[in-house]
């Protein structure tokens, strides 16, 4: 068995911690399928994983990391042999299974999909489970009949991860979009990325009527709570909000009223599960219609060494689009 460097979290009597380790493959849990992993990315659960700020991590110890790209070196899955191609996230990655956020992976094979035509490793993670959450509230919005003639729609949380790609596909696919943002400076990185109108997320995270003017076809929404209850009270007759975040709380303090009087549609997107065929769909639909260009616009690269810090950072909401993270094979790590 070969060491490998990875970033662990324990919970014991000394308290909660994330640091740098040195492992061993022999303490990898179970998997039909070994990876060597050559990129990761910094998501907001990860960073919630790595600061204990929610109960995101489900036993101990934990290597964090929802998602990860990399080499296939060893299988008995079926699907997979050794010098694969392939992209994992969700399915309990980083959470009740080792993660990303280390050189080697073992996993379910079923977990597992090849990578994209047309996506390279590092391009694949700059989408990530961020993206892919961003595909499936497209697709909810298309599966419900939405289309662009049909007015603007509203992309909440527009500035991270999930909100930058949902700018970015919702305005290539012919929407007039409408990004909020608590980051004003962040303007004209929105319009980079598609968006017709940038409006400050003060707007819609105050309590308000629950029924509004109507503003919006349709919304992706990261937020949660007020700011989901005013997207849903500003969403026009038989409009469709998806919703997939809870950045601003949990609670949906709304009414039934946008429901019974308007018609509107609320879809719940969850990423998680290892639902193959919708995951090679959603990522199929990634590689086809994700402009490569505007992807390299909203993505930044660091380091395995900067993970525990970039982690840190994206909680307090200092990293904005996508971050990938270089694993490789260097140990050169603090």
């Amino acid at each position: 068995m070969s060491a490998f460097t990875a970033i662990r979290i324990d919970e014991d009597e000394a308290g909660y911690r994330a640091a740098y380790l040195e492992m061993d493959e022999s303490e990898l849990m179970d998997g039909d399928v070994d990876v060597a992993v050559t990129h990761s990315a910094v998501n907001y659960k990860d960073g919630l994983a790595v600061t204990g700020k929610a109960p995101v991590v489900r036993r101990f110890p934990m290597i964090p990391g929802v998602d990860f790209a990399g080499v296939v070196t060893r299988s008995s899955h079926p699907n997979f042999a050794p010098g694969d191609l392939v992209i994992a996230g969700g399915c309990g990655l980083g959470e009740q299974h080792y993660g990303g956020f280390a050189q080697r992976a073992r996993v379910s094979g079923d977990w597992l999909i090849p990578l994209p035509e047309g996506l390279t490793p590092a391009q694949a993670m700059a989408i990530g489970s961020a993206g892919y959450t961003a595909m499936l509230c497209v697709m909810a919005l298309e599966g419900r009949g939405l289309e662009p003639s049909r007015g603007p729609v509203v992309v909440t949380g527009a500035a991270g991860g999930v909100g930058s790609v949902a700018v970015a596909l919702l305005a290539a696919l012919g929407w007039r979009v409408v990004a909020s943002t608590g980051r004003p400076e962040e303007e004209a990185y929105l319009k980079t990325l598609g968006a017709a109108e940038i409006v400050d997320r003060a707007e819609l995270s105050i309590p308000g009527k629950p029924l509004q003017k109507q503003r919006f076809a349709g919304g992706v929404d990261t937020v949660g709570s007020v700011t989901l209850a005013n997207v849903l009270a500003q969403t026009s007759i038989d409009g469709v909000v998806a919703a997939c975040g809870n950045a601003q709380g949990m609670e949906l303090p709304t009414t039934v009223a946008p429901f019974i009087l308007r018609g509107v549609s609320l879809i719940g997107v969850e990423s998680v599960r290892p639902n193959l065929p919708l995951r090679r769909g959603g990522w199929e639909r990634l590689a086809r219609d994700l402009d490569k260009g505007i992807l390299a616009r909203m993505t930044q690269t660091a380091p395995f060494a900067r993970a525990l810090d970039h982690a840190r950072s994206i909680v307090a909401g200092k990293i904005r689009g996508r971050l990938v993270i270089e694993i490789g094979d260097s140990r050169s790590v603090g």
